[in-house]
């Protein structure tokens, strides 16, 4: 289990390090890694993004009078989920650049 959880990681750093050697026009090695970094990005936004609306759509279920106590901290952290989700696209620019 923890080898699924490095290996994304490993593979990014291995594509982007030749991304910040060069002086010139990106490579294609660069792409692959923004490529890499924004599809990581993106499922991992995906997943959280999942987990949050399931967490707060049982909760919801279980107790219907607490919707306005669940609905606002749900959009903020689904906010600030897909800020990271951003984040990670405009690095990806930035390899690809």
């Amino acid at each position: 289990m923890k080898i699924t959880k490095i290996i994304p990681f490993l593979s990014v750093l291995f594509f982007a390090l030749p991304a910040f050697a060069e002086g010139g026009a990106a490579s294609p090695i660069s792409h692959l890694a923004a490529a890499i970094a924004i599809s990581v990005a993106a499922f991992g936004g995906a997943i959280a993004q999942g987990r949050a609306a399931a967490a707060a759509l049982e909760g919801i279920a279980r107790n219907p009078s607490a919707r306005g106590d669940i609905f606002t901290p749900l959009i903020l952290s689904l906010a600030l989920i897909e800020s990271l989700v951003i984040y990670a696209l405009l690095i990806a620019f930035q390899l690809a650049g």
